[in-house]
């Protein structure tokens, strides 16, 4: 077990009865604390199974299931349960019972005082973007489908446990609510650092949500278990990359940034210089587009050779416009995007102060990628030599 695992599995399996093939075989997974792990694969694959073997709600056949170190096999289940907070898809509200009651099941549960759980519900209404006035009184049938989702993770967060389940919690809910859901989760784990096991079928929302994941083949046997930007760049075997699809190159994109890059000459002119001034600078540099600055050195236009040897507009009435801008922080799957937008097929990065810094050129991405992928490569052949 490793030192810093909040969950350990240990060889758990499970075999239903009746059959003689198990739902999960031999399952050995750590989880850290404060970290995201998804759990993804195809359906069937026993991913819902071992997150309700974790909590107990079904008994493993085998091995053994540890959480800060305690066998939860030896565990009273109820109590085990008031310590993970568990949301599905389903979401499981009670109809009959208020937004407000829903919320307070566990802390009622666990004999929280009427004021302490009151105060609860307010704060994790206006956690999860609900006006506690609004909705406190409300019935689960009064709710859209994303605030009935939003209702569902309060609740898990009642009794502030340390561990959350989450079995597919955005799959049934139209894609714009989900993106926006992901996000406001992704914003509450950044301040409530939650260990999280998050199941979905979906390898975009497993990359998305992930700190790492995990993904599994048939019998819950693990493929492979690596951040997701590792396993963008180097899928172990040929069942892994199908299953990550088409694009996953460009997938990894997001998980580089613009300040990775070497910065590069890119020639330029500013609005005082000369049109003769640009084509020598265009000649210079075996360019055939320039950026124009303003007198901050701020870009506003792309320059073509014609741009400058045709017509007698001033200078920043010519070329096409810049557009969108990137900034170091900003992702090179951003800057692909804005790259095939541009005029010149460059991405302008600019300083704080939208004073030009450089541009982003395709040659640049690609040996990102591959810097990448040499580098997750290097990673599994060192793991490799380790086990040897």
């Amino acid at each position: 077990m490793s030192s810093e695992a909040k969950i350990h599995l240990d060889r758990v399996g499970k075999t239903y009865p009746g059959t003689s093939v198990p739902a999960v075989e031999e399952l050995t997974l750590d989880v850290h604390e404060g970290e995201i792990l998804v759990l993804v694969g195809p359906s069937g694959c026993g991913k819902s199974t071992t997150l309700r073997l974790i909590n107990r709600m079904i008994e493993p056949s085998s091995g053994r299931i540890l959480l800060d170190g305690e066998d939860v096999t030896r565990a009273n289940p109820d109590k085990l349960r008031r310590r993970i907070g568990y949301v599905i898809q389903q979401i499981g509200l009670f109809p009959h019972h208020t937004i407000a009651e829903n919320i307070a099941t566990v802390p009622k549960m666990l004999g929280w005082k009427k004021a302490d759980i009151a105060a609860r519900v307010e704060e994790l209404l206006t956690t999860v973007g609900l006006d506690p006035e609004q909705y406190r009184d409300r019935y689960p049938k009064e709710l859209s489908g994303g605030q009935a989702q939003r209702v569902g993770v309060a609740r898990a967060l009642g009794a502030d446990p340390d561990i959350m389940l989450m079995d597919e919690p955005f799959g049934a809910i139209d894609p714009i609510t989900r993106d926006r859901l992901q996000n406001e989760f992704l914003r509450l784990q950044s301040q409530l650092h939650k260990t999280i096991v998050f199941v979905t079928h979906d390898i975009d929302e497993a990359i998305k949500m992930g700190d790492r994941i995990a993904i599994l083949g048939e019998r819950s046997v693990i493929r492979q278990v690596d951040t997701p930007e590792r396993i963008l760049a180097y899928p172990v075997d040929d069942f892994v990359d199908d299953f990550i699809g088409t694009g996953s190159t460009i997938k990894g994109l997001n998980f580089l940034k613009v300040s990775s890059l070497a910065p590069t000459d890119y020639p330029t002119m500013t609005v005082q210089d000369t049109p003769e001034e640009g084509v020598r600078r265009l000649r210079d540099n075996g360019a055939d587009w320039l950026v124009l600055l303003d007198g901050q050195r701020r870009p506003i236009r792309w320059l073509h050779h014609q741009h400058l040897t045709e017509g007698t507009a001033p200078l920043e009435e010519r070329g096409e416009e810049i557009g969108d801008q990137l900034n170091a922080d900003d992702t090179l799957f951003h800057a692909l995007e804005q790259m095939v937008q541009s005029a010149s097929g460059c991405s302008v990065v600019v300083d704080g102060s939208g004073a030009f810094q450089s541009c982003v050129e395709m040659p640049a991405l690609s040996s990102a990628i591959r810097r990448a992928q040499r580098e997750a490569q290097l990673h599994y052949e060192e793991l490799e030599a380790m086990q040897a």
